[in-house]
């Protein structure tokens, strides 16, 4: 284990803002991570993962833990489920892969989601209908201050949309190392709610999808609409999308009766952002060197060299022009450091 000085993290964040680390270690080891979190407990400490779910807006002036623990492994199994557990450093995507070719299935909607393994408790992750808390099993998580192993289940990790009690409650106080998700072997119960994944699939003429047709549809939706953070920086969806109460969403359909919802429950709704987002004229603008992207106003992009600074104060023009034009206030999914 080597502390590096003053390291740029422009690679290690799909922003690719160019915002410095104080000090950065790579760890790949539990015991090195004990290690750094007993030596170093006298400095301030900053969890790297993935990179894909924050925006830098200054220089980070700590210890930058950069998690690369890697491994995926069968907990147990029978003859209908696989309890799988993914190390904190694995490539969400690529482990979604992972269990499409060995035909496990329940996060085939949630394909190609940039990040880690590690973060995705963290933020519960979802899309297209599907959403971690549906296959989570537990965790394991190394308390920063006493360097004790815990075990999370899925009711302790309280997760609601977008939200876990490690963004809550437990924030800054856990480092997960490890995810252990209970998925299907066989008569696997796809989810096609979402219109644009039945639009894709016929598109692709496929009459009886499996979860790997699924993976396919949602990679190539994505694919159309989002842009590649190795080619545009961006973090995905930038904002969450808002859930109002029933009397909320009937005042709005007063002024936009076509507004696109998903019925919640019998007394809220969820209201798109994108569509909130590019009813408001942001969607394709463009400032200098950042804006939002033309084909998805939910995400912001950085199209070279654009500071963090400037992304958020787009993003909070975004929100205050939102909450004035619909009374909807609308929150960043991504973490703002």
């Amino acid at each position: 284990m080597t502390v590096e000085k003053n390291v740029s993290l422009k690679s290690y964040n799909t922003f690719g803002i160019d915002a410095k680390a104080n000090r950065y270690i790579n760890i790949k080891s539990i015991e090195d991570l004990k290690n750094v979190l007993k030596t170093e407990a006298s400095y301030p400490l900053f969890v790297l993962g993935g990179g894909s779910n924050m925006l830098l807006t200054q220089d980070i002036k700590a210890l930058v833990i950069h998690l690369n623990l890697k491994g995926i492994s069968i907990v147990r199994e029978d003859k209908d489920h696989v309890v799988l557990e993914a190390m904190a450093g694995e490539n969400w995507h690529e482990f979604v892969l992972y269990c499409i070719n060995n035909n496990y299935g329940g996060i085939e909607n949630m394909s190609l989601i940039p990040g880690n393994i590690g973060t995705a408790p963290i933020q519960n992750i979802g899309a297209y209908g599907v959403e971690l808390k549906d296959v989570f099993h537990s965790c394991k998580a190394i308390n920063i201050t006493t360097q004790e192993e815990v075990h999370f289940t899925k009711e302790d990790c309280k997760f609601d949309y977008r939200e876990s009690v490690f963004k809550q409650n437990l924030r800054g106080k856990y480092i997960i190392t490890s995810v252990c998700l209970k998925l299907t072997k066989h008569n696997h119960k796809l989810s096609l709610d979402y219109g644009a994944i039945k639009d894709e699939l016929e598109k692709l003429k496929v009459v009886n999808p499996t979860i790997k047709d699924i993976s396919n549809a949602v990679i190539s939706i994505r694919q159309s609409k989002l842009p590649d953070p190795a080619k545009i920086g961006n973090s995905g969806s930038f904002f969450k999308n808002p859930v109002i109460s029933v009397s909320e969403f009937k005042k709005l359909q007063m002024d936009f009766p076509n507004a696109p919802h998903y019925v919640i429950s019998e007394s809220q709704v969820k209201v798109p952002a994108g569509w909130l987002i590019e009813t408001a004229g942001f969607k394709g603008k463009r400032f200098g060197d950042y804006g939002v992207h033309n084909k998805q106003a939910l995400v912001l992009v950085n199209y070279g060299n654009a500071l963090g600074k400037d992304i958020y104060n787009l993003a909070q023009l975004i929100q205050q022009t939102i909450l004035r034009i619909f009374n909807i206030k609308i929150e960043t999914e991504v973490n703002i450091i």
